[in-house]
């Protein structure tokens, strides 16, 4: 699961919907697979990342390299920051481990790097 992935999932029990977002990641084993980069994509989709979560999540990972403050989202980002971005977003791979919701602590579970967003009958219903 790449970073950008974990950059737009919440938890979704019925009974939580406040604090669920991001979730916390726990026990994980990374992985960098070098990505072809796209100029134009990143342009396009960082004024739509949740900066703070995932400048935070980056870090629970071991990497600092964006910057704390999100970029003016009227200019462009300066290219240092898009290569940054790039790596955060599609290079670091979480390949195992769990997100944990921040709100009712429920794990979802990650494997061979895909997230297990499924909720047992009773987390959906009343």
């Amino acid at each position: 699961m790449r970073l950008i992935t974990h950059n737009i999932l919440a938890c979704h029990v019925k009974s939580c919907n406040a604090n669920n977002f991001p979730l916390l990641l726990s026990n994980v084993e990374i992985e960098i697979r070098e990505a072809e980069y796209n100029e134009d994509f990143l342009k396009g989709f960082w004024p739509k990342i949740e900066w703070s979560a995932l400048v935070d999540t980056a870090k629970t990972l071991g990497d600092t390299s964006l910057p704390e403050e999100a970029p003016d989202p009227s200019v462009a980002p300066p290219e240092a920051v898009l290569k940054a971005l790039h790596h955060v977003l599609m290079e670091i791979h979480i390949e195992e481990g769990a997100m944990i919701c921040p709100n009712c602590n429920h794990t979802y579970p990650i494997s061979n790097g895909i997230p297990n967003m499924l909720l047992a009958e009773h987390e959906i219903t009343a």
